[in-house]
């Protein structure tokens, strides 16, 4: 790691460096407090904070249900446990390089992007990432919802279930989707720091929960069941690559998003060891176990009720002890705050707050996040596994991986981690370009993004493209979607910076 201090801030024994006393910028076009460089002293989070803010994330319904969709779509349990764990092993590359920026100069992702981008083109990015956490956002926030609504169902005796319907769902679903998402937006808008304890101690909680239901269903079941015996309707021949490579660019996707933003977490970490060995410890190594215990789960239920139940709401509601049901109620909100703040509410607030500091702070931003989650209808993004997984997924995959490419190439590539830190935020500085935009990146993030999405198709009745594609001859590149977008991006990006240092170079010794 370089310990040059970059301009604008004196450097740290370790690498890290921050505005000098006295020089914060003041543009307000630029600037508000949330944008700031987090101060040295400040940055405090230790190893075990990124871990637990992993574990957290991790440890929620749609990944114990990443697991379920993909032995839907015809892999066995081995197959399906092999890709995500595959899928997080090459997500966190990524989500180590772009986190490097985070604790060496403590700025959050948009900031990070007025590098490649410039002052104003880093909206680009910073709306993308924010439009895709939106949505997940109001995932997160139905399942979440839907998940306190069964078991409250079955605490008051299937009397919910039976209530008035308006659109077509139960007032009462409608209630707790509201109450699950007040609650969420009433814990973020305390601050980060409020984020960090409510991390480190929801993380093991989450994990005893699932142990728990683990423990209850081997119990009931007499072992675990005939799950774990059942052959793979693909095999490992023809019929399974074409299912395989989209469905690991699918569960890349899952975390792709946080591989862009992942800066608004590690400004705060103590030093790049913390973010390194947090994030390896915390992230591959938990998704991976979080999927073979659904799949244990899954397997014991299905000996017990003689189907599989891979929905762990449904599961847990069909206990009668009232104790077990109130446990699992609380595990379920507990385990989808986790998620859902962490990953969906802090970038986007960030990102709105980078559209207009003066007007957009990081808790009005929080505040849009959530209206915007209501209003994509997140209950039709999740309603089908191949809606989900190639879809929703791999269409977000494909333009993130572009996105991720390109904030690569710029910091490691060409400026080789060193950063004016007070040019980031002013307009007549190095990153202003051509009125605040960079043509290099907005050139390598439309190739990049075209090659990756252009091909996008859908089975028919399965998806809103057509089964040719959208660009026909660009079809076989779409079920490698994140893969292609980051490497076209990347070498893109990278040609075009050196060919503009090379003409500047020559056009300033003629």
């Amino acid at each position: 790691m370089t310990t040059t201090a970059p301009s604008g801030g004196p450097g740290i024994a370790d690498g890290r460096a921050e505005l000098a006393p006295g020089t914060a910028p003041t543009d307000p076009r630029f600037v508000n407090d949330d944008l700031l460089p987090v101060p040295v002293a400040q940055r405090r989070w230790t190893t075990y904070n990124f871990a637990a803010l992993w574990v957290g994330m991790a440890h929620n319904i749609p990944s114990w249900m990443l697991a379920s969709g993909l032995i839907a779509l015809g892999m066995d349990w081995k197959q399906a446990v092999l890709t995500i764990a595959l899928a997080n092993a090459v997500v966190l590359l990524p989500m180590l390089l772009t986190g490097h920026a985070g604790p060496k100069y403590g700025i959050p992702f948009p900031v990070l992007a007025r590098a490649s981008f410039g002052l104003r083109g880093a909206n680009l990015p910073a709306l993308i990432r924010a439009g895709v956490a939106c949505a997940w956002f109001g995932i997160q926030t139905w399942i979440g919802g839907q998940g306190v609504f069964v078991l409250l169902d079955k605490v008051f005796g299937g009397s919910w279930a039976e209530a008035s319907r308006i659109g077509g769902q139960p007032w009462t679903l409608w209630l707790c989707f509201v109450l699950f998402w007040a609650l969420e937006l009433a814990v973020i808008y305390r601050g980060m720091e409020a984020l960090r304890r409510f991390e480190n101690w929801a993380a093991p909680f989450v994990i005893v929960g699932a142990l728990a239901l683990l423990v209850w269903i081997t119990v009931k079941a007499g072992g675990l069941g005939p799950l774990l015996d059942q052959p793979s309707r693909l095999g490992w021949g023809a019929d399974f690559w074409p299912v395989f490579f989209p469905a690991l660019m699918g569960m890349i996707a899952f975390w792709a998003t946080l591989s862009l933003n992942i800066p608004d977490f590690t400004r705060f970490g103590a030093g790049q060891r913390a973010q390194v060995w947090g994030q390896t410890l915390g992230l591959p190594t938990t998704m991976t176990l979080f999927a073979l215990l659904s799949v244990l789960v899954t397997s014991g239920s299905q000996a017990v009720y003689g189907a599989p139940v891979w929905d762990p709401v449904a599961l847990a509601a069909k206990t009668d002890n009232v104790f077990g049901l109130l446990f699992a109620l609380v595990t379920v909100l507990v385990a989808t705050l986790s998620v859902n703040i962490a990953a969906n509410v802090v970038s986007p607030a960030y990102d709105l707050a980078n559209l207009a500091p003066k007007l957009i702070d990081f808790r009005t931003g929080a505040l849009i996040t959530g209206v915007v989650g209501v209003l994509v209808m997140p209950w039709k993004l999740t309603a089908t596994p191949e809606l989900y997984i190639f879809t929703w997924l791999g269409l977000v995959g494909g333009l993130l991986g572009t996105v991720a490419g390109i904030l690569i190439a710029d910091y490691w590539l060409v400026r080789r981690t060193v950063v004016d830190l007070e040019g980031l935020y002013r307009a007549d500085g190095p990153y202003w370009y051509r009125g605040g935009w960079n043509p290099a990146a907005v050139l390598a993030f439309t190739v990049g993004g075209v090659l990756a999405v252009g091909g996008s198709h859908s089975a028919p009745g399965a998806g809103p493209f057509p089964e040719d594609g959208l660009i026909p001859f660009l079809k076989p590149l779409a079920d490698y979607g994140w893969a292609v977008g980051l490497a076209a991006s990347m070498l893109l990006h990278t040609l075009l910076m050196r060919l503009r240092r090379a003409s500047r170079s020559s056009g300033r010794s003629s």
